[in-house]
C-alpha cells in the first residue's frame, strides 16, 4: 500500500511564513504531491516563502505549478527556488520515489483548459483560439509520454487543471472550459495510471474518474479544507485503467 499525501492551491503569500506544519506527516504518508497554485500572485519572493515552508517537510515533495504561479511571468525563478530547496518541480518531466521496495512514478504537467466531451474548444478560427487549444494539446502529449516512460510499480498523474468534469461539480458550468480539458484524461487513459491528482477547482468535488476508470482527486485546499489529504493506493500496481481500481483509493 502506498500512502500519498496531496494538496493544491495553498496560495502562500509573503505573510504566510510559518503557516505550514507537518504534524508527523512521515507517519501518515510516504510522499507529498502539490497540485499547483503554490503562490498567491506568482512572484519569486512568494516562491521563496513556499520553499522555506517545504524545507522541513519530512517526506519527498513533488509538485507542478499552477496558473497563479505563472501570473507575473516569474515561473522560472519560482521553479529554481523550489528545486534549490529539494522540491521536485515537474512540467512534462517525471520523477520516481522509492517506497518500501516499490517504485512510485509521477508524471506532472500544469495542464490547461479547453472543456470536456461534447463541449470542447477546437483549433479552428482565430490564431488566439488555435493557440489556446494548442497549449492543452502540448500538455496532454507531455503527460501521455511521461506516463508511458514510467516503468514503475505505480504511476500517478499530477496536474493543476482537471482532466475530468466529475471533479468540477459545484463550479459554474460556464467556466468548465477554463478549469480543465478532456484531452488530459485521454492521455491518462491511453498511458494508464493508478491515480490522477489536480487542484484549481476550489468549489468543485473531490472524487471522480476518467472514462477508463482511473481515479481522479481534486485536492484544492479550499475544497478539502485540510493541510492535505492522504490517499491509500493499493491493489494491483498500474492496474487503474479499469473501473474496478477506483475502489482501491481511500481518503484518510
Amino acid at each position: 500500500m502506498i500512502r500519498v499525501a496531496a494538496v493544491g492551491d495553498i496560495h502562500l503569500g509573503e505573510d504566510s511564513r510559518g503557516t505550514m506544519r507537518w504534524h508527523d506527516l512521515d507517519d501518515r504518508a510516504d510522499m507529498l504531491l502539490l497540485a499547483g497554485d503554490l503562490t498567491r500572485h506568482g512572484t519569486a519572493t512568494e516562491g521563496h516563502v513556499v520553499a522555506d515552508e517545504l524545507t522541513a517537510c519530512p517526506v519527498p515533495v513533488v509538485c507542478v505549478l499552477g496558473n497563479h504561479d505563472y501570473h507575473q511571468n516569474q515561473q522560472d525563478q519560482i521553479t529554481a527556488v523550489l528545486r534549490d530547496a529539494g522540491v521536485v518541480v515537474l512540467e512534462g518531466e517525471t520523477h520516481t520515489v522509492e517506497v518500501a521496495n516499490q517504485r512510485v512514478g509521477v508524471a506532472g504537467v500544469k495542464g490547461f483548459g479547453g472543456g470536456f466531451a461534447g463541449r470542447c474548444a477546437t483549433a479552428f478560427g482565430e490564431p488566439e483560439m488555435k493557440a489556446f487549444v494548442a497549449a492543452t494539446k502540448t500538455a496532454s502529449v507531455a503527460l501521455r509520454e511521461g506516463l508511458r516512460c514510467l516503468h514503475t510499480d505505480y504511476r500517478i498523474a499530477l496536474l493543476h487543471y482537471s482532466p475530468v468534469a466529475d471533479t468540477l461539480h459545484g463550479e459554474p458550468p460556464e467556466i468548465y472550459p477554463f478549469l480543465g480539458s478532456c484531452l488530459l484524461a485521454e492521455a491518462i487513459d491511453d498511458a494508464g495510471a493508478d491515480l490522477a491528482v489536480h487542484g484549481h477547482a476550489h468549489a468543485g468535488t473531490e472524487t471522480g474518474r476518467t472514462a477508463g476508470g482511473v481515479p481522479v482527486r481534486n485536492v484544492a485546499q479550499p475544497l478539502i479544507r485540510a493541510p492535505y489529504t492522504v490517499y491509500h493506493v493499493n491493489g494491483t500496481p498500474t492496474a487503474a485503467a479499469n473501473a474496478a481500481s477506483a475502489a482501491n483509493i481511500h481518503a484518510r
